[in-house]
């Protein structure tokens, strides 16, 4: 479900119009959040790290406003809820895009997940089917530690989706710490609304 934004009316307005007009509206973040509770937590249950952590980030997405407004065509929507893309590597070093639905429940979110990887697994190519508006994509490079980060961008395609990626794990004074690198249409979020994000994404992560 989605709901049209009275731009008239919209508090961002003025921003909106301003940031939109850019060739390259998106601005990024780079930060590291600390993954120990939630690395020890997804060992203990015996689940994937990679998908504990991305549904603490998808759902930290829901939490906050600002990263559920879309851009389609010269309107803003906002989506009553946010899927993920993300990128499913094969055995021979190709990689598919990969979508999940956003579910409630990790053990719902963790049963969607490994039907789509499956899926993609035995598949070959990009995948390049989107199937929506309402998506973030998400990547994870787990054997680089970024301190910053570019995407790919065709400024033909006017895309409003917030990008996430993640780097290597890496143990700092016993704590084991992620570079996460927050990619957004400034359009629709500023600083602050990133900021509200990390937060969120961290108290995930902590959550025992």
């Amino acid at each position: 479900m989605r709901t049209k934004v009275d731009l008239e009316t919209w508090v961002r307005k003025d921003h909106f119009k301003f940031f939109n007009s850019f060739d390259e509206p998106y601005f990024s973040v780079n930060v590291d959040v600390d993954c120990t509770i939630a690395y020890q937590k997804a060992k203990e249950q015996g689940i994937s790290f990679y998908l504990y952590y991305l549904y603490c980030a998808i759902s930290a997405i829901n939490g906050i406003e600002n990263f559920r407004y879309r851009v389609i065509g010269d309107e803003v929507f906002i989506f009553d809820k946010i899927d993920v893309t993300h990128v499913v590597l094969r055995p021979n070093e190709t990689f598919g895009f990969g979508f999940i639905e956003f579910k409630p429940t990790l053990a719902e979110f963790i049963a969607t997940a490994k039907a789509d990887t499956e899926r993609i697994l035995a598949s070959t190519g990009l995948d390049l089917k989107l199937p929506g508006d309402n998506i973030i994509h998400f990547s994870a490079m787990p054997g680089l530690k970024f301190t910053g980060l570019t995407h790919a961008r065709s400024f033909a395609f006017r895309d409003s989706s917030t990008k996430l990626s993640v780097g290597k794990l890496t143990d700092v004074d016993g704590r084991k710490m992620m570079p996460l690198s927050v990619t957004v249409h400034h359009g629709l979020t500023d600083g602050l609304h990133v900021s509200r994000f990390v937060d969120l994404y961290q108290q995930l992560l902590n959550q025992q």
